[in-house]
């Protein structure tokens, strides 16, 4: 699904509207799209209100009210600012929901002060708002407020994502988004460097295994991970790597902690770590990194990451943490799978500026990343982590949430990679791969948080890869707590 622009989102909606597609139908198909995820969000006593304009993002606001009807809402037109005492009075009652269809993408110049006004009054009741195509007052190309802009719980965008919704500087107001992207219009014909993930994207996907498999067919992958202090993440990763369902798999660790690790893995192999360890050896994909922090690494370690890093092996190689800073800044042979998968703070490390910087771009970061380290792939990982590499298009990942914030989560999502990139008929596209385990990753946390608001990284471990594409509950925007 590309990121467009509004003037590309007009030209679509021309297109469809020639092609003999009916408007009114395309409202009414979004009014079912609405009131659905206004069902999602509420429950039977919840009261709703919806804050409608005068525009289309108000008929498609209006229209969702007939779906509703066994729900407690109440909808409030508002097309003079200044006439607003019910509205007030409604708000008052602090409402559970609060849909806002105020104002659509067409707005492109500053609120007056009674619309200002209103806006903020919403803002400080700090109540859930569900936001339409985009948040009132937004403007959908720059993603800067027109003097103010509704701070969203959801934003609900219609079609496609807009690129003003994924600036920096749109954060604070769109807070999760959605796409609706079947909302009757025809399909599109525009292209993008930047594309937004759909879960449907990953349908049929990893493929069915055959009846007569045996664990061969499905790769072996090799993990360097743990040391004094950190070798927990030696744990997660292995576990996580478990999850993808490799042939096998053997643990190299640190003397020092072997005897830490190894009681708690069964399945996965473990063994010390010696520097005469011949790798790639017969393995089909290696992760290197989860844990390595300690100070007294040995330089034969960091070498032999180099030198596989450098190799014209095909087998794809994974670092992430503290051995992103062992890999050389140099080109990579053609055709080799090299991933990288660095949060904003490793980033910044690896191209010497700020955590502040990266984010002020993420797609510049990544791309210099990739250039920098032989256009491998890189994970940019945080909100709407990205994927991508030095040319190309670059993936925007839906799912997840900030409960992902913990220690441990990167350590399993590097080796539910590893463990995917280990079998060989995940490796003839990787791109896709590496995208399937991210979104499954944020997916599995979005599915978690729907259980419970306390679940831990062990649980994530527990759950990944055990949502599918189609599954209606791994919407990311159900993470909202009702």
């Amino acid at each position: 699904m590309p990121v467009i622009s509004v003037g590309q989102m007009r030209e679509w909606e021309k297109t469809s509207w020639a092609s003999g597609k009916n408007e009114t139908e395309v409202i009414e198909r979004v009014g079912q799209i609405i009131a659905r995820r206004i069902s999602q969000l509420t429950s039977a006593n919840d009261l709703i209100l919806i804050l409608a304009g005068k525009g289309h993002n108000g008929d498609d606001a209006r229209q969702s009210l007939k779906h509703l009807p066994n729900s407690r809402v109440h909808l409030q037109n508002i097309t003079d600012p200044q006439n607003i005492t019910e509205t007030l009075s409604l708000l008052d009652q602090r409402p559970s929901l609060i849909v806002d269809g105020l104002f659509g993408i067409g707005i492109n110049r500053p609120l007056d002060a009674h619309w200002t006004a209103l806006i903020q009054r919403i803002n400080e009741l700090q109540t859930r708002v569900l936001s339409i195509d985009v948040p009132s007052g937004l403007n959908a190309d720059t993603g800067k407020p027109e003097g103010a802009a509704i701070q969203a719980s959801i934003t609900l965008t219609l079609g496609a994502p807009k690129q003003g919704l994924l600036m920096p500087a749109a954060l604070p107001y769109v807070g999760q988004l959605e796409v609706a992207p079947e909302i009757g219009l025809v399909k599109s014909q525009f292209t993008s460097e930047t594309i937004w993930t759909l879960p449907g994207d990953f349908e049929g996907f990893p493929p069915a295994r055959s009846v007569a498999a045996h664990k061969g067919d499905f790769g072996r992958l090799a993990i360097i991970a743990g040391s004094i202090g950190y070798h927990g993440a030696a744990v997660l990763a292995s576990r996580g790597s478990q999850r993808a369902q490799p042939g096998l798999i053997t643990l190299y660790t640190q003397e020092v902690v072997y005897h830490s690790v190894a009681p708690q893995l069964q399945a996965v192999m473990v063994s010390i770590w010696q520097s005469n360890i011949k790798l790639p050896g017969n393995f089909n994909a290696i992760l290197i990194g989860p844990g390595l922090a300690a100070e007294d690494l040995s330089d034969e370690m960091k070498m032999t990451t180099r030198h596989l890093w450098r190799g014209d092996a095909p087998l794809p190689i994974v670092v992430d943490a503290s051995a992103l800073d062992w890999l050389p800044m140099a080109p990579l042979p053609k055709n080799v799978i090299r991933v990288i998968t660095p949060h904003p703070g490793e980033a910044a490390r690896l191209l010497r500026i700020s955590a502040q910087q990266v984010q002020a771009n993420r797609p510049q970061a990544l791309r210099e990343l990739s250039r920098r380290l032989g256009n491998c792939w890189v994970v940019l990982k945080g909100h709407q982590t990205l994927i991508g590499r030095s040319t190309g298009e670059i993936y925007i990942n839906p799912s997840g949430n900030p409960h992902l914030a913990q220690g441990g989560s990167g350590d399993v999502l590097s080796g539910y990679l590893a463990g995917l990139l280990a079998q060989p008929a995940l490796q003839a596209d990787p791109l896709k791969t590496i995208r399937y385990a991210v979104w499954q990753h944020g997916a599995t946390a979005d599915r978690l948080n729907l259980m419970r608001r306390n679940w831990v990284v062990e649980d994530l471990i527990t759950e990944i890869g055990n949502t599918g594409p189609m599954d209606e509950e791994c919407s990311p925007s159900q993470s909202v707590q009702k």
